[in-house]
């Protein structure tokens, strides 16, 4: 389980997403209608566009703005056209970090960005330097109360390729065109995630502590919070009790 995925599993926990929902909701609309321009605006036939309205529903996000998010993707309203851009870089310890950017301005947000990596002992680099270090795949966690035995069963008859347990978290690793069906069995079995989505998983992690434990988090805070931002995957580790403090 990589250290973002255990880190942002934490805040959930929290309720941190709840005290910045007006910059969620932004990010959500973005990411709807940049869904909705790529495959359409019928969820039934648009994966990437349900996964996103199922993210919507869970931030409790109004109706009407996921379905004016929708049409400005089908073309129907008109609203700033957005690009999807992928920034790579270093953290502290070397830690490998990717960001997902959904921006109306490239060059205003590769310099905002330069400026968040260069402040929190960073840096920004050139395209393919850390993304060899990552695989696309589908990712849900889960607090271990749900039962590991349930979990499983659920998993395996989905065709979940593993299942890991770390520190408290359960986490569910499929191919991507696995994701629907084991999310629908989930859903069946009434087992609550506290995430699921497509992710990039890195394939080895830095065990951070210290110092470096403690700017890695501000850079992950500080990149999330930005708006062009909607995704950040880094490949560190830092164990749970440290964790939960600096969060």
């Amino acid at each position: 389980m990589s250290g973002h995925n255990k880190w942002s599993s934490i805040k959930h926990k929290k309720g941190a997403a709840d005290a910045k929902r007006g910059k969620v909701f932004s990010k959500l609309i973005k990411e709807i209608t940049i869904a909705a321009r790529s495959g359409g605006g019928d969820p039934d036939g648009n994966p990437r566009l349900r996964t996103v309205l199922d993210k919507a529903r869970a931030a409790n996000m109004p109706n009407d703005n996921v379905t004016r998010a929708i049409k400005r993707g089908t073309g129907e309203l008109e609203g700033v056209r957005f690009e999807e851009v992928t920034f790579e870089g270093y953290g502290p310890g070397g830690v490998a970090v990717l960001v997902n950017c959904t921006t109306d301005n490239r060059n205003r947000t590769v310099a905002e960005l330069r400026n968040v990596f260069s402040k929190k002992g960073g840096n920004l680099g050139e395209a393919g330097c850390v993304a060899w270090m990552f695989n696309k795949q589908g990712v849900f966690t889960f607090d271990q109360s749900v039962g590991e035995e349930k979990l499983m069963e659920a998993s395996l008859e989905a065709g979940a390729d593993d299942i890991r347990s770390e520190e408290g978290f359960f986490t569910v690793v499929t191919d991507p065109g696995a994701f629907e069906s084991v999310k629908k069995s989930f859903d069946s079995s009434h087992l609550k995630y506290l995430e699921a989505d497509i992710s990039m998983v890195p394939q080895n992690t830095i065990n951070l502590t210290g110092g470096d434990a403690e700017k890695m988090l501000k850079l992950m805070d500080e990149l999330e919070d930005h708006d062009d931002v909607q995704n950040v995957y880094a490949n560190f580790d830092i164990d749970s009790k440290t964790m939960e403090k600096l969060a």
